[in-house]
């Protein structure tokens, strides 16, 4: 039927039927042989059935090495139709290449890259960009590690470097893959100069956390302070950056380098997470053993911030340094300062807060006193507040309930206020 009609006319049910007759004649070789003439010239849309057949086949006549390539077989056809439905997945490109890596076809597998990386994405999308720069990066682990070319491998990197339009976005991945890729070749001036150059480009925080974990495995430690000199100076809010400085100097035995930047940093007008900060300040000073600057450090930092757990953190150290009456000196100054910041406020959500801080150092203070030998946990409890509900009128007119803590002193001085108001009174009265 093939010789009489052409091959223009060839379709797959024909090579089925064909196949399956040399089967039941028992001609597996012949069969076998049918269906790779057949695979070899219909295209893979057209041969879906064909390909499922053959699987079939082998798996019922075939050795492991004929299954195995029958279902490679399929699962290419799969793929290779992914890609031609859209050539930007990525992800479809990715698991064809790594199929043809895992059959060991080094051939297809460098095909398959190559058709990748030709279909670029074609407008400066970072999300579309990030996928398809994962390409080059399996690329060019492919051809170091699986082909061992390296001169191949570092024509692939610098190809994607090329491609890249940096003047929009960058990756750091693809940089710092690179310069390790010249470090394992023992190239590390070239490494240098490509993260040097992509710091040029853009300063990003990973290219610099990468460039400075380089530079600590290979042990140069006055590299490290310059790149960590050029982060502060590129971030100087980032109180990450500042802290993993100064541990660095703390590592290296450096404290006073440690201490100056760390005034350096809380010195900084404006900060991103201050209190990250001031924790790392005050536990390196901790760590030393110098309870005066710590001291001294809490005293700074209770200037800046009433935050409840500052107070709690501070009456803690002094409980450490000095014992239970100065932790309790101090729990006391942060409830007598929680209250009046309180009462300055009106009733609101800000005077809540407030009061709820309280409670919290409260809390903390009891369990201190429990804790402790020679604690009195009777004189917090007296000052714990009693939780009432309570009515506010919102701005449409509606009344919301909510609860508020009414404190032991609150109310005494509630009670001073009404005396002397009725004192005033009876004054009046009498006149």
């Amino acid at each position: 039927a093939i010789d009489r009609l052409g091959e223009q006319f060839m379709d797959q049910r024909v090579f089925v039927a064909f196949a399956g007759f040399e089967t039941r004649m028992r001609e597996p070789e012949r069969a076998r042989a049918i269906y790779a003439y057949a695979l070899a010239r219909l295209p893979r849309a057209k041969a879906q059935a064909l390909y499922s057949q053959y699987v079939r086949f082998e798996k019922q006549h075939g050795g492991a090495r004929e299954i195995e390539q029958a279902v490679v077989g399929r699962r290419r056809a799969q793929h290779e139709a992914r890609v031609r439905a859209d050539a930007h997945d990525y992800d479809a490109w990715l698991e064809y290449a790594r199929l043809e890596e895992e059959a060991g076809d080094r051939a297809r597998a460098r095909d398959v890259y190559e058709r990748a990386a030709a279909a670029h994405p074609r407008v400066a999308d970072k999300a579309l960009w990030r996928r398809y720069v994962y390409v080059w990066l399996f690329y060019a682990l492919f051809e170091e590690r699986t082909c061992g070319d390296v001169a191949r491998a570092r024509r692939v990197y610098e190809a994607a470097l090329a491609l890249v339009p940096h003047a929009q976005f960058t990756f750091a991945k693809l940089w710092l893959q690179y310069a390790w890729f010249e470090v394992r070749q023992r190239n590390v001036a070239q490494a240098r100069r490509r993260l040097g150059q992509a710091l040029g480009v853009c300063p990003k925080r990973k290219l610099f956390r990468g460039y400075i974990a380089l530079e600590l495995e290979l042990r140069e430690f006055d590299r490290v302070r310059r790149l960590y000199a050029k982060h502060v100076e590129f971030s100087a809010a980032s109180c990450a950056v500042w802290v993993e400085f100064a541990q660095l100097e703390q590592a290296l035995g450096e404290h006073e380098r440690c201490r100056a930047l760390f005034e350096l940093a809380v010195a900084q007008p404006v900060l991103d997470m201050p209190e990250v900060l001031w924790k790392a300040y005050i536990d390196f000073e901790q760590a030393l053993g110098n309870d005066d600057a710590t001291r001294a450090l809490y005293a700074r930092l209770l200037q800046l911030t009433d935050h409840v757990k500052v107070w709690v953190s501070c009456a803690r150290f002094e409980l450490r340094a000095s014992g239970l009456p100065a932790a309790r000196a101090v729990f006391e100054r942060g409830s007598q300062r929680l209250r009046a910041l309180a009462h300055g406020q009106e009733p609101g959500q800000e005077r809540e807060q407030h009061n709820q801080e309280r409670v919290a150092l409260l809390d903390a203070w009891r369990e201190v006193e429990e804790q402790t030998q020679g604690g009195e946990p009777a004189r917090v409890v007296a000052q714990m507040p009693r939780r009432v509900r309570r009515r506010r009128e919102l701005d449409d007119g509606s009344l919301e309930e909510y609860f508020d803590y009414v404190f032991p002193d609150d109310e005494q001085g509630a009670r001073f206020k009404l005396l002397a108001k009725a004192h005033q009174w009876k004054q009046g009265q009498a006149e």
